[in-house]
């Protein structure tokens, strides 16, 4: 029986989120996790790094389970590929300590909040994009982003429900960039995120953008600690998780870069 660190891809358009749920069957857990029991002919458990929510999506999102039968370690992403949706992909398996733990032993996450600033939306990148027509101040955002970077209580930015055991989180990296095709992103590394709080911060500097608040405002918000003053909640749908970091040299070196 070995150990599996997986690396999986997902477009998040039709499922409730990364977590099994009572209610629905949609949710990539279910699905990855039916694959692995289907292989061991017995229910089995697979635990995610982060618990993404409905219509979110990913380009690294991590797993890590017990294999009990023999499949080659680099034919894993290949014998799952072939049961699983479309629009959920197995890119690589590696096998990993006893001890490890894909969430525990995380040192950063890299989520990637996507704006399509054009006056249209793209139809091909529609399910993927919060499409906001009125153009927005880009230096602005990019001043009001970097206020987010370093250690902070960011209890202005979780959302009801929330089970963090603690609202202090470290973001090493928070940038605005515009893309060639219009888009404008929001790329953020930290050691952590509360519930919803990449889409709160999306929200919020879009209100930057829109010229609603300044730049200096952010330091205010964070420091009242109080959810109302922050901006709204930016659709699930812009929002990817691009990469988990178990590597501090590989993590230190990309937030440098």
């Amino acid at each position: 029986m070995a150990k599996i660190r997986m690396k999986i891809s997902y477009d998040g358009t039709d499922y409730s989120g990364w977590q099994v749920q009572s209610n629905t069957p949609q949710t990539i857990q279910e699905k990855v996790e039916g694959v692995l029991s289907k292989f061991h002919r017995q229910p089995t458990r697979i635990y995610g790094a982060s618990r993404t929510d409905a219509g979110v999506h990913a380009l690294g999102q991590m797993a890590h389970f017990h294999l009990e039968v023999p499949i080659p370690l680099e034919r894993i992403p290949q014998a799952f590929n072939g049961e699983l949706p479309g629009d959920i992909v197995c890119l690589k398996a590696w096998q990993c300590p006893e001890d490890f733990h894909v969430r525990h032993d995380a040192l950063g996450k890299k989520y990637i909040y996507r704006i399509d600033n054009n006056p249209y939306p793209d139809v091909f990148t529609r399910n993927f994009c919060y499409h906001y027509h009125e153009k927005l101040k880009v230096e602005a955002m990019q001043q009001a982003a970097s206020y987010f970077e370093g250690e902070k209580d960011f209890s202005a930015f979780q959302a009801q429900g929330c089970s963090n055991a603690t609202t202090v989180k470290h973001i090493y990296q928070s940038r605005i960039t515009r893309q060639k095709n219009g888009e404008i992103w929001l790329e953020v590394v930290g050691s952590g995120f509360l519930y919803k709080m990449m889409r709160i911060m999306a929200g919020t500097l879009i209100n930057a953008g829109k010229g609603k608040i300044v730049p200096d405002d952010i330091p205010d918000i964070i420091a009242s600690r109080d959810r109302t003053q922050a901006g709204f909640t930016a659709p699930a749908k812009g929002l990817t998780l691009e990469k988990i970091y178990y590597d501090q040299e590989i993590l230190t070196k990309e937030v440098k870069g």
